[in-house]
């Protein structure tokens, strides 16, 4: 070639004797690797605008500390425990005020998130977690008691006011009210100045017998949930807790088995009276 050994070559490096363009195989070789590492920056960025889009935030409300772990104000860490240990995330661990895993469920990455805040301040704890990792209010979930609703009903909407809720309407001031809210029913004591110490009492033996079905319900639906099909989601907890009754088939046999019809017996007739 041109450039091979022996060859003369110019000054500049380029040209050997025979008039070929030194160096032609290595800028061949320059502008290939040049193309793929475009080619890998571009996958690099897919990949990250993929893994972002799957990225989910589940959040459930409730007080740190063993103090008010079984109360029924704390049914939303209930529920993100639940399904983090069905889903097997790593072990709970501080951050953004608050205790968090991260695990996947399906294709979704989700992160998992119990502010520890107390109750009023949750907010803080949400939202911080949510710029960090750009997941926008609209694939936030939250999970939290609901005193106007019956025990073990379940609700699912997106914004909507605080109702009263504490976390909620710290979250509100944070970061709007266009995130899910997961509503769980707990009842209501019955007069306003009792709610207080209801909500901060735990839940009695009686009432874990809708309590923990439903947390079971809810890890199951998970999925649904973070696939954004929310009605969905809340039809498959309540097919889960009130599965249709099954209702065995009257028996039926094929044509060539079936049994032989039994003769009806004639009415008796009276024998006429033999002095007519």
């Amino acid at each position: 070639s041109g450039c091979g050994a022996g060859r003369q070559r110019s000054p500049d490096g380029r040209r050997g004797s025979d008039g070929r363009r030194c160096g032609s195989g290595h800028g061949r070789r320059e502008t290939r690797l040049q193309g793929l590492r475009v080619l890998i920056s571009g996958a690099v960025r897919r990949a990250r605008a993929w893994s972002h889009a799957l990225m989910r935030l589940l959040v459930g409300l409730g007080n740190p500390g063993s103090r008010y772990a079984q109360n029924r104000h704390n049914v939303g860490f209930m529920a993100v425990d639940a399904a983090a240990n069905r889903y097997r995330f790593p072990s709970f661990h501080g951050k953004f005020k608050g205790s968090i895993s991260e695990g996947t469920i399906g294709v979704f990455k989700v992160l998992a998130l119990k502010p520890e805040t107390f109750m009023n301040l949750s907010g803080e704890s949400v939202a911080a977690a949510a710029r960090f990792y750009k997941i926008a209010p609209g694939e936030i979930a939250v999970i939290h008691d609901d005193l106007d609703l019956a025990e073990g009903k379940l609700r699912v909407k997106r914004g909507g006011g605080s109702g009263g809720h504490n976390g909620l309407r710290s979250i509100d001031e944070h970061l709007g009210e266009d995130y899910w809210r997961i509503r769980i029913g707990i009842g209501h004591p019955g007069r306003r100045e009792l709610v207080e110490a209801y909500v901060l009492q735990n839940f009695q033996s009686e009432e874990r017998q809708w309590l923990d079905p439903m947390l079971g319900a809810i890890g199951e639906a998970m999925p649904l949930l973070l696939n954004d099909d929310y009605s969905g989601f809340a039809s498959k907890v309540a097919l889960i807790l009130n599965p249709p009754k099954h209702n065995p088939r009257p028996e039926t046999l094929p044509p060539s088995r079936k049994r032989p019809a039994t003769p009806e017996t004639p009415p008796e007739t009276p024998e006429e009276d033999s002095a007519k």
